[in-house]
């Protein structure tokens, strides 16, 4: 698995805090979006040459990491799926 902590970085001003890819102006959520929507790891790369193929595994990896950690509080009135 890749080491996300070396490729994911947060800086208050670039994109609202949102984690991004390497420093540059590509966040985890677009990399998401994009593999969501039905897009490739190469269609990515050829349309964001800037991102690499560990780029996109370095997104997977901390959103799985996130999903792991989080903690999801239901109100009285939904159940649990």
């Amino acid at each position: 698995m890749v080491d996300y902590r070396k490729i994911i970085t947060i800086e208050p001003g670039k994109r609202g805090g949102k984690p991004c890819i390497r420093g540059i102006r590509i966040t985890v959520g677009d990399v998401l979006g994009w593999l969501a929507s039905g897009m490739t790891h190469q269609e990515i790369i050829d349309d964001f040459p800037d991102l690499t193929n560990e780029d996109i595994l370095a997104s997977l990896a901390y959103a799985a990491d996130r999903e792991r950690h989080s903690i999801i509080a239901l109100s009285p009135h939904e159940t649990a799926v």
